[in-house]
Order: C-alpha cells, then sequence, then structure tokens
C-alpha cells in the first residue's frame, strides 16, 4: 500500500540535520566588527560579540594589524629618513606567542559546548584591547624624544610615572576581558602577574637593546650637508695609516721629573658634542699638564676618519700598550679620559654607523691597563650611571673620577649641547684654575648640581663621584706642585 511505503525521509535531508545534542553553530562577525569591540575592551567596556567566533583567517588578520600599526608610528621617533630593523622587530614577536599561551593555559579546556571556541574568541579581542594604552606608551615616546612633552614630564621621573600608569591601565583592561571568558577564578588571579611579566619582559628588552626597531639611515642623503661615513677598502687602509701617525708621532718623555701622557676615547659619532669634548679635554692637557704630543686622541666622527683612529675597545687596548711603551712606568702618569652615553648596566656606548662597534666595559678598561703595566692612573668617565665603574677600577694608585653616580644619568650629552656638564665644569672650567685634580673636582660639582636644577633636571642629581687611592695622591701633588710654579722643560 502506498501510505506503508512513503514515511522515509530523503537521506540528504536526513543528512543536514545536527545531532540531538550538539551545541548550536557559532556565529560569525566582520573583522571590523572584532576590532571595535577590541577596543571597546581597552577602554574597560564590555565587549559586545554574543556568541561570534573568528574564522582563522581573520584571527590572522586581527592579531597583525595592531602590531603593525604600532610598529608604523614607532616610526615617527626618527626625523628624517629612517630603516627598519627587521631582526629587532621580529624579535618582538615572542610577546604575541607568550600572550597565546597565558591564555591557553588560563582558558583549559572543558566539555561544556562552546569552550573550544574561547581561546580564539578572547585572543580576538585581547589583540586589540591593548592597543590604546599602547599607543598612548609609543606617543609619549615620541613626544619625549622629540622634546614635545611638558616639563613635568621631561625628566626620567614624571615620564616613568605616566609609563607606569599606560601600563597599569593594559593589565587591568586584559584582566578583565580575560575574566568574561575563564572559568577557573584560580587561573585568572594568576593571568595578572603572568600578563605582568610579559609585558615587564618585554620593556626590560626594549631597554637593554642597544638597537631599536626604527633607525636613523646614515646612508640616506640628507639637505644638511652632515658628513656620512662610507666604508671601502681605502678607508680602512686610511684608518691603518692614521694609526700608525698617530702612535708614532707620540712624543719621548721629558726626563728628570713625572710625565703625563693621556687617552682620550670618544666611541659615539652620532652626538658632536663627544667630538667637541674630546677635543677640549685633548688641548686641555696639552697645554694645561705639559702633555704636548703625548695625547693620544681615539674618536668615531665622520668627520675625523682620515685624521684620528677610530675609538673601539682594540684601539683602547693597543693605544694604552703604545703610551706605556713610551712611559716611565714607575713615574709617569696616564690620564685616560672617557666621554659617551652610558648604559644603566654600565657600559660606555659606542656608534659609527654603518661600522659596527662593541661598547666598553669597565673591566676591559681595567685589562687593559693592567696588562701593559701602567701604575699611576687618573680615570675620568663622563657618562650617564658611570659611578658603576668605580669598583672595576679603583686601586691605591689611581685617581677615578666619574659624572654620576651608579644609578642616576648624567646631563648635557644631547645633539644641542656644546659640552657635558661634567666635561665643562670639570675640565674647561676648573682645571684652568688649578692644577689639581681634587680641587677641580671639589670646586665643579655644586657648580654641576646648579646647573642641573636651573636645566630642570628632575630625576636626581647626577652626584657625580671621585675615589682617590693613597698612592697616587702624593705624585699628583708633586706634578701639581711643579706645574703651578711653571716647572716645564
Amino acid at each position: 500500500m502506498k501510505e506503508d511505503a512513503s514515511p522515509d525521509l530523503p537521506t540528504t535531508q536526513s543528512a543536514s540535520l545536527p545531532p540531538p545534542n550538539a551545541p548550536p553553530l557559532p556565529g560569525r562577525a566582520s573583522i571590523l566588527a572584532w576590532i571595535a569591540e577590541g577596543l571597546r575592551s581597552g577602554l574597560l567596556l564590555a565587549p559586545r560579540m554574543g556568541d561570534a567566533v573568528p574564522t582563522p583567517w581573520q584571527l590572522l588578520v586581527i592579531v597583525l594589524l595592531p602590531n603593525l600599526l604600532l610598529l608604523a608610528v614607532e616610526r615617527f621617533e626618527i626625523t628624517g629618513p629612517a630603516v627598519l630593523n627587521t631582526p629587532i622587530a621580529l624579535n618582538y614577536l615572542w610577546t604575541i606567542g607568550a600572550l597565546l599561551w597565558l591564555g591557553w593555559w588560563t582558558l583549559p579546556g572543558h566539555a561544556t559546548p562552546g569552550a573550544s571556541a574561547r581561546l580564539p574568541r578572547w585572543f580576538a579581542l585581547a589583540s586589540w584591547a591593548g592597543i590604546p594604552s599602547s599607543l598612548l606608551m609609543v606617543l609619549l615616546s615620541i613626544a619625549f624624544v622629540h622634546g614635545w612633552l611638558p616639563k613635568a614630564l621631561t625628566g626620567a621621573k614624571g615620564f616613568w610615572i605616566v609609563y607606569a600608569v599606560l601600563m597599569a591601565w593594559s593589565v587591568v583592561a586584559q584582566v578583565r576581558l580575560m575574566g568574561r571568558f575563564a572559568a577557573s577564578r584560580v587561573r585568572l588571579a594568576l593571568f595578572a602577574p603572568g600578563l605582568a611579566v610579559i609585558l615587564g619582559l618585554g620593556l626590560w628588552q626594549a631597554l637593554q637593546g642597544q638597537t631599536h626597531v626604527w633607525e636613523e639611515d646614515r646612508s640616506a642623503a640628507e639637505d644638511s650637508g652632515r658628513a656620512r661615513m662610507h666604508l671601502s677598502q681605502e678607508l680602512f687602509e686610511q684608518q691603518q695609516a692614521v694609526w700608525q701617525r698617530a702612535v708614532d708621532g707620540l712624543a719621548e718623555r721629558q726626563p728628570g721629573h713625572a710625565n703625563v701622557y693621556a687617552l682620550v676615547f670618544a666611541p659615539y659619532a652620532t652626538e658632536d658634542v663627544f667630538l667637541r669634548e674630546s677635543n677640549m679635554v685633548t688641548h686641555l692637557l696639552e697645554d694645561r699638564f705639559d702633555a704636548k704630543g703625548r695625547v693620544l686622541q681615539l674618536v668615531n666622527h665622520a668627520t675625523t676618519t682620515d685624521t684620528l683612529p677610530w675609538a673601539t675597545p682594540l684601539n683602547l687596548q693597543r693605544g694604552i700598550a703604545a703610551l706605556a711603551g713610551r712611559m716611565d712606568l714607575a713615574q709617569d702618569v696616564l690620564v685616560v679620559y672617557l666621554t659617551s652615553h652610558g648604559a644603566s648596566d654600565h657600559q660606555l656606548a659606542a656608534s659609527h654607523w654603518p661600522l659596527t662597534v662593541a661598547w666598553l666595559t669597565p673591566e676591559e678598561l681595567r685589562k687593559a691597563l693592567d696588562d701593559a703595566g701602567v701604575k699611576h692612573r687618573v680615570v675620568a668617565i663622563s657618562a650617564c650611571f658611570s659611578g658603576g665603574w668605580i669598583d672595576a677600577l679603583a686601586s691605591e694608585d689611581t685617581l677615578l673620577m666619574t659624572a654620576a653616580d651608579a644609578t642616576h644619568t648624567s646631563y648635557g650629552c644631547g645633539r644641542l649641547s656644546e659640552l657635558t656638564f661634567f666635561g665643562r665644569a670639570m675640565f674647561d672650567e676648573e682645571l684652568r684654575k688649578t692644577h689639581s685634580f681634587e680641587k677641580a673636582f671639589a670646586a665643579a660639582v655644586p657648580v654641576i648640581q646648579a646647573r642641573e636644577v636651573e636645566a630642570g633636571k628632575d630625576d636626581g642629581f647626577s652626584n657625580p663621584q671621585i675615589r682617590v687611592g693613597e698612592r697616587i695622591r702624593p705624585v699628583l701633588e708633586g706634578l701639581a706642585e711643579r706645574l703651578d710654579g711653571g716647572g716645564r722643560n
């Protein structure tokens, strides 16, 4: 009968029906919707995505776009032509992987319907939730670099207070967003410190790095006519000749009294202030300390490649050895003057693009002096955090002077500075009045402090340091007494 033959439905229709206990199919949303709701989460508001889940291609675009946006904005830290340091840029992508792993750990799989969709939904929103605060942090850095900030934020203290507030905002926004997806309160509580560690490590990496994502394109021609160094075989051969002339030109010592020899080291080519300071110190030592012909000047600067040897750690070692070969090591004094930027890990910054120059450490300088057998040493370091060099260099036969203590910046090393505050007060002013390093230092410190206050330095007094070994003091007192009396041969 027909009634008995017709109850079966077509096979295709029955296959299209979901199983009785299957979860509902996820919704879909546009990329712009995900971005908008992610930004809303960054403003501490609840996202409105319902049960939508991004597709794999959507998630890829959603995650990459904010990083490309920040990369583009960071370009404005550099005035003029710039180049992208691709290896450094890629090196920072570890934070994306770390954030994804932290989210995966915080959102463990569950048997409940829709649990597997939590991770991509959260990750899509989280990628944009950090953008409002991150964008403001980048803009803050740009304004700081270009000097656009108000006076209250131009010092390190004010800058880092604002930066810390923005970073805290980012953590709060991400924790609030995760709270809408996490099923475990314990894991949610651990998500916050985990995120803080990731952000902190990223910031530490940026501060410790010697290069940035965007760097000035020094190979580009500029209307300013600033000299540029172009590496070539001829240049290297020329530098070898310059080095040999400098060493061969060192004057023989004058018998009968302690002679002053000196090495002046300025390894940062980008800032002209260090070239000017090295010239000033060289001339002062020649004129005031009877060291004419006995000062070896090592400088990194495009304008001096055919006249002065490069300031590299290897040349410093060789230079000290060459000076020691001319000295009476039991009687003479070697003055070493270093001028550059200083890092918080107590390395002396070096830059001479396109040449790669290693940064100098206090241990390297100490080894070079010890290996050369130099006994009487006067070492002055004009750099931020230079007080961190004292313990490595101190001895009973050494007088040490630094422009700052181990935890503070010094001042006057910018593009517009004629001389650093330390070099100006100590060498260009006070040592023109006396031949005593100790007296000049004592007179220079209050001058430096007054000028830092006047300039608005609000990250604390640089606090220049001095340490005098007991065996070097009578040697320097005898030298000052001779020079004060005009005792020159």
